[in-house]
């Protein structure tokens, strides 16, 4: 008899080794976890980054081939997109940030599958890139975040990931990497789990969320580089000597974010009840109808509202083109309607573009208030925070794309000028709403019976 049989009787042996299996397998889910997801997101973004810009180039080439196009493309597209949306991807419609705000929100995790999948995330891409294809005005960052928390949460119910905190905080880090990896922004990305996933939740910048921002961010780095989404401008603003001009660009950004958040809130939840049951009726023509006015809003400006904006932005921006007057309003209008058809696609960045062109006419109509491009960023952050409601957010992101760090205080005061503005016109927060209309409703209760004590039962 050995030495090991004589001290350790087989079923000490066997305890000993189911407990080194147990860790081994804990410790490959967490690797699994923490490493493949992160590699997967940030893949992810970056195919969705590429085909994107190849989306948009045909697009451009589409529509200059056949000038008339349009007409034709955006309402069958559109209601296309829709079909395809509701019957083989639902869940997919929209940005996708409401989604994952509702997943985190949802306490039941058997509703995940209503908000979060491999399947919706497979589907997010696709229609994402076709809606970028037909010249919706739709961006990629809303959709990445959700294709992100999508790939994290499939890890969810696998070893140590159980319960619903550990839920949260895969969700929490697919979403922040997705903004990360998104627009190459990784302090924006943390900032937003913060701001916008974690409103209801108390949030932790745990070493798990950095890493899974890091690793995904790695991803975008080693194929698109070290590059800022809209380059450098260079902008900078004389402080104090500049507070005008950041009060004038924080209230004007905001009034008018808080302007779309309200008629988007408006037409998808307080239309008069025979016009909201005849739309739900007829979905499929809706979206059409939403595309005929954006083809012909397109048409009428020669194409520049088509797509995400960001070519407009970046080379005006960049001091190498200029914008007409009428793009940030007719942006704005091609947004919400893209937004209100129910298609995929986020708003991040048509946001930025309708920022930029209300910056660019008010650095027109007073062309003493401070320097052009300084003007443009300011409006920029000020309609995104408007929007999203999300300043810290909207000022980060402004300067990790545009690597104008000179300009942090007066983003930094813009944004939340703009963020009180746009919640006297809009008091409820857009994607908090869109996310509430998302959640499952609570469990029905058994009344008990007169006289007996303690809360109602939920069905189950």
């Amino acid at each position: 008899m050995s030495f090991f049989d004589s001290h350790y009787p087989p079923a000490r042996r066997a305890a000993a080794a189911a407990l080194w299996l147990a860790r081994a397998q804990n410790m490959w889910h967490r690797g699994a976890a923490w490493i493949l997801g992160p590699l997967l997101v940030g893949a992810m973004a970056v195919g969705l980054a590429l085909g994107s810009e190849r989306a948009g180039r045909f697009n451009v080439w589409l529509f200059k081939t056949v000038p008339l196009a349009p007409l034709l493309v955006l309402p069958a597209g559109m209601a296309l997109l829709v079909f395809l949306g509701q019957r083989y991807a639902p869940g997919s419609q929209g940005s996708g940030i409401p989604q994952t705000i509702a997943a985190i929100d949802t306490m039941d995790g058997d509703k995940k599958g209503h908000f979060l999948s491999p399947r919706i995330a497979l589907g997010k891409i696709f229609l994402t890139l076709g809606g970028l294809a037909i010249g919706a005005s739709i961006g990629r960052e809303g959709p990445t975040v959700q294709i992100g928390a999508s790939i994290m949460h499939a890890f969810y119910g696998r070893g140590p990931f159980r319960g619903a905190a550990m839920r949260r905080i895969l969700i929490l880090a697919g979403g922040a990497a997705g903004i990360a990896a998104a627009f190459n922004t990784p302090l924006a990305g943390i900032m937003f789990a913060i701001e916008e996933l974690s409103k209801k939740h108390a949030f932790k910048a745990n070493s798990s969320t950095l890493v899974t921002v890091i690793v995904s961010g790695l991803i975008s780095l080693a194929v698109l580089g070290n590059y800022t989404y809209f380059g450098s401008s260079g902008a900078s603003l004389a402080w104090p000597l500049g507070v005008g001009a950041v009060l004038l660009c924080g209230v004007v950004g905001g009034a008018a974010g808080g302007a779309f958040s309200r008629m988007l809130i408006g037409v998808s939840f307080h239309l008069p009840p025979r016009l909201a049951g005849l739309l739900a009726r007829r979905r499929l023509v809706f979206a059409a109808l939403c595309g005929l006015l954006i083809a012909i809003i397109g048409m009428q400006t020669g194409g520049l509202v088509f797509g995400t904006g960001y070519e407009a932005t970046r080379l005006t921006l960049e001091g190498s083109g200029a914008l007409p007057w009428y793009f940030g309003p007719a942006k704005l209008a091609a947004t919400l309607l893209s937004s209100a058809s129910g298609i995929a696609g986020g708003i991040f960045a048509p946001s930025l573009a309708v920022g930029a062109g209300l910056g660019d006419n008010i650095a027109t109509l007073w062309p003493g208030l401070a320097n052009h491009g300084a003007i443009m960023l300011l409006v920029m952050a000020a309609y995104l925070s408007g929007v999203t409601r999300a300043p810290a957010t909207s000022f980060i992101i402004m300067l990790e794309m545009t690597n104008d760090h000179q300009m942090l205080l007066p983003l930094m005061s813009a944004s939340v000028i703009a963020s009180a503005v746009s919640k006297l016109i809009c008091p409820t927060a857009l994607y908090q709403k869109l996310a509430e209309n998302m959640a499952p409703p609570p469990p029905p209760t058994v009344a008990k019976p007169s006289g007996a004590s303690g809360p109602d039962t939920p069905i189950l």
